[in-house]
């Protein structure tokens, strides 16, 4: 029987090393994609350990060409991909909208939006040769509820859930799956990619972090169940749901719940 693939970037850490195990649990091939080289060698020994199969491959997700050389690699080394998981990103500044450096704003959108940009249009070529294929977008909540303050990093994440809704229909017809996971906070490494962080700002989000009643690996079993039913929208935590049910149905009642 021919071994499934999955490509995962940013997967050195937090949920995209959490997905990479659950995929290779599985009996999955994995590509660990990421710029972190010595984390990334590490969570393909703890792969191997178990009995699995991966490979590291450097990737800055901003870089298009790192990208094509990401998608070459897996095909030197497979002969296909069946899934690409384009989980790297970073959260951006937290500020009013007034005082974020619009460097920043950059930055954000290089590797969270067109990062995702540059791995759905190189492997989407893949897929489409292949005649099958499956892209998981990360995104978060912040691309669906409004947080205050976190303006560029819910922008970026707005425009992820966007793309991918696109996808969707475009990509259909080519037996190629889209999902897009929406995630609350949970417990991982995320703001450690905080860009310029405040005083105080980074032990709040973890602080927010552990709150949580999820894990990254509760998520990475999510989305491994996504993939193999073709689910579109993921958002992990039920207690979203509900808030983003009142944002469509009664947009007006949302907004006079965040301002009251």
């Amino acid at each position: 029987m021919t071994k499934k693939t999955v490509v995962i970037t940013g997967a050195s850490s937090g949920l995209g090393k959490a997905t990479a195990l659950a995929f290779s649990r599985q009996g999955w091939w994995v590509a660990i994609a990421d710029i972190n080289q010595a984390r990334g060698d590490e969570v393909v020994a703890q792969i191997e350990a178990l009995g699995g199969q991966a490979f590291y491959q450097h990737c800055d997700v901003s870089k298009g060409e790192d990208i094509q050389a990401l998608n070459d690699r897996c095909l030197t080394v497979w002969g296909k991909t069946d899934v690409l998981i384009n989980n790297a990103g970073i959260v951006s500044a937290l500020g009013a909208i007034d005082r974020v450096p619009l460097e920043e704003w950059q930055r954000a959108f290089d590797i969270n939006v067109m990062g995702v940009v540059k791995g759905c249009a190189t492997f989407a070529r893949t897929f489409k040769e292949q005649g099958s294929g499956h892209i998981v977008n990360i995104a978060s909540i912040a691309g669906l509820l409004t947080i205050p303050s976190m303006t560029s990093y819910s922008a970026s994440k707005a425009a992820v859930v966007s793309l991918s809704e696109a996808l969707r229909v475009e990509l259909k017809s080519k037996n190629i799956g889209v999902t897009v996971v929406c995630p609350s906070l949970f417990k991982t490494n995320l703001s450690e990619s905080l860009m310029n962080a405040k005083e105080g700002q980074q032990a709040l989000i973890d602080h927010a972090m552990d709150k949580s009643t999820l894990t990254a690996e509760d998520i990475a079993a999510l989305i491994f169940k996504a993939v193999n039913k073709n689910q579109f929208m993921l958002l992990p935590h039920k207690e979203t749901w509900l808030q983003w049910g009142l944002k469509r149905l009664s947009p007006r009642l949302y907004r006079w719940v965040l301002t009251r």
